[in-house]
């Protein structure tokens, strides 16, 4: 099926279709009975959107908590078997090349090797150092220090008092300049604890991602998006997942979703 022939045989079911929106900034969007392309995405991803979008539709007609809870593989599939999850998660792969989460990786590799850079550089004035316990040395230092913010910021601005007409500016990577009398032990330090919540917040946005590609709706609408775009290679991903889902779409388990699959 086509764009327009989708959208007319969406409309006929009574599912609202909008074709000219920004869809929350999403490429589709689907909430109840209605379905929202956004009119930003590139033309050969409009169908395999709708199709997504349709399948979350037909989700909702099994299990109508699914936005809530994420779905559950047993009223999608009638089957709680790992192999499906597997599975589902090496066709989403396939189809959202942003699951891999290829370049937030390829980022927090490159910071842990900066971590690691630093860490050796304080070792060097203080080979007993150890990220896990505190560095009394720096704490000691730190007290008299406007350099304290910086371990909570990266960029600070601190407005003048009485005898300081213009506010001053300290940065992460501007430490040397702005306190030159800072040993390099404490510099790198203030640099590795920067680092070291960028790497929480990479895994946290790492960790965010895969929960939500991996929640059942998601990998199950990827999964009827994937069987247009390449049914023989999801065949060849999923070989347990398809042949259950095709004995349940045989069965019209799911509803009007073999008016569309089969015409693949």
């Amino acid at each position: 099926m086509d764009k327009k022939s989708l959208v007319k045989y969406f409309k006929s079911l009574g599912i609202k279709v909008h074709t000219t929106t920004k869809a929350r900034g999403h490429q589709g969007f689907f909430c109840r009975n209605r379905i929202d392309i956004s009119k930003n995405i590139p033309q050969n991803r409009v169908v395999p959107t709708m199709l997504h979008e349709f399948a979350h539709y037909i989700h909702f007609g099994l299990e109508p908590d699914m936005p809530k809870t994420g779905g559950t593989f047993q009223k999608l599939f009638q089957s709680e078997n790992p192999v499906i999850a597997e599975e589902l998660f090496k066709v989403t792969n396939f189809v959202d090349e942003s699951s891999l989460c290829i370049r937030l990786t390829e980022h927090k590799e490159r910071v842990k090797e900066k971590i690691l850079e630093l860490d050796s550089t304080i070792k060097k004035d203080y080979p007993n150092f150890k990220r896990s316990k505190k560095f009394k040395e720096f704490d000691k230092y730190i007290k008299r220090s406007d350099a304290k913010y910086l371990l909570k910021y990266d960029r600070v601005k601190l407005m003048g008092g009485f005898f300081r007409f213009s506010p001053k500016i300290y940065t992460v990577n501007t430490i040397e300049a702005c306190f030159p009398d800072m040993p390099p032990a404490f510099a790198a330090y203030i640099r590795l604890k920067s680092y070291t919540k960028k790497q929480t917040r990479i895994t946290s946005r790492i960790n965010k991602l895969n929960k939500y590609y991996k929640r059942p709706t998601e990998l199950f609408a990827r999964f009827v998006e994937g069987l247009y775009l390449d049914r023989e290679w999801v065949e060849a991903l999923a070989p347990f997942t398809c042949q259950r889902f095709f004995e349940l779409l045989d069965e019209g388990y799911y509803g009007n979703l073999e008016d569309v699959i089969p015409k693949f």
